[in-house]
């Protein structure tokens, strides 16, 4: 049984964001070829996308590849860029079965034209469907996609179109990357480490946090589906005491 058939739309997380950890752990521990943990990764993302869908998630965005991992091995840069590819080739029939948007952030100057030719498709190709949004972070990082916002806002003040009084969090907060989507409610990390690397910092400012030994290409819906369950249980405050909050929810 689905999650969503046993919880209340109003408690479900709008917005759910994975730090997809532990591919390379996976594929050392199951002997397997360098780089076939990244493809056992690529694999595991097909149930969690349609489950979100199927269960009410508005939008789910996934960590793909961080501004760091440029510093990894050549050979393995290049890996992660060729699953990329394959990775948006084979999510469009998901997307259109399911008539779910596909989206990118992050700093696509570094990647290859190719790729962005292929990313920016995708988006043209998907931009109307409403079902769900899959986000999939590409050379991203929650500082750079801060800095790149209090940019444009400088660049605005130098013109003169923006006094410097009137930048305010608000204000920063339409610039950073998914602006138009709803904050992170959920953020989950597998792999057993207990951080958030640089991963939408600005967006998850009040998200809950999950974090799972599960390496990812082991992680299920139904590990998704209890901390969702663990998630509906949780009392979120926002920076009011728990007696607001009881107060009002009792006015809703």
């Amino acid at each position: 049984m689905s999650i969503s058939a046993v919880l209340a739309p109003a408690i479900l997380p709008r917005h759910i964001a994975i730090i997809m950890d532990g591919n390379n752990r996976y594929g050392k521990a199951n002997d397997l070829r360098h780089g076939q943990g990244h493809v056992a990764g690529k694999d595991a993302l097909d149930p969690i996308v349609e489950y979100c869908v199927n269960t009410g998630i508005e939008v789910l965005t996934v960590f793909a590849f961080s501004s760091e991992n440029w510093q990894r091995p050549p050979s393995e840069v290049a890996l992660l860029m060729q699953l990329l590819t394959s990775t948006i080739h084979e999510q469009m029939p998901r997307m259109n079965e399911y008539r779910i948007r596909l989206r990118f952030i992050g700093d696509r100057s570094q990647l290859s034209e190719s790729l962005q030719t292929l990313m920016a498709d995708a988006e043209e190709k998907t931009a109307k469907f409403d079902a769900m949004t899959l986000v999939i972070a590409i050379s991203y990082g929650g500082q750079w996609d801060i800095a790149n916002a209090a940019k444009q806002l400088a660049q605005q003040v130098q013109a003169g179109e923006l006094k410097a009084e009137d930048v305010s969090e608000e204000l920063l907060g339409n610039y950073v990357q998914l602006a138009d989507t709803p904050a992170v409610d959920m953020l989950v990390r597998t792999g057993g480490e207990y951080r958030i690397s640089n991963f939408l910092l600005w967006q998850s400012a009040y998200a809950e946090l999950f974090f799972t030994p599960t390496l990812w290409p082991n992680f299920t819906a139904e590990e998704l589906a209890l901390m969702i369950a663990e998630f509906a249980k949780r009392q979120r405050r926002f920076g009011k005491t728990s007696e607001q909050v009881v107060i009002e929810q009792q006015g809703h």
